[in-house]
């Protein structure tokens, strides 16, 4: 996963207005925040789980769980990546996050929504 470079690790002090801009509700754009959060958190689990899982081993060897350098240095690379939250919110303020509201969604004809 590509990680921007302008994305700060650490906490930010964030304007609650500049949040509110696009959908008009800090609440909703907490809501779409942390969707793409979920999202991203779960791309870099999963990302993160592929790289650690060519080092799996069946044995319980205690001296090889510590001697694995290039594990550690994995890890430590995402341990230094940005949190997905921060990622989230940088996308959210830069327009690159797609969403719709409710209203959007295409409703059903009343005979399909009985039907379910």
């Amino acid at each position: 996963m590509k990680t921007p470079n302008n994305v700060s690790a650490s906490i930010v002090t964030r304007n609650m207005s500049e949040l509110a801009n696009d959908t008009g509700n800090v609440y909703e754009s907490i809501a779409i925040i942390s969707k793409r959060a979920n999202q991203l958190a779960v791309k870099l689990k999963e990302e993160l789980n592929g790289k650690l899982a060519e080092f799996a081993t069946t044995v319980d060897n205690l001296e090889e769980v510590f001697e694995n350098r290039e594990q550690i240095e994995i890890s430590k690379h995402y341990e230094r990546l940005p949190k997905p939250t921060n990622l989230a919110i940088e996308e959210f303020l830069e327009g690159k996050v797609m969403y719709r509201t409710e209203e959007e969604v295409p409703q059903l004809p009343e005979a399909a929504r009985r039907a379910e």
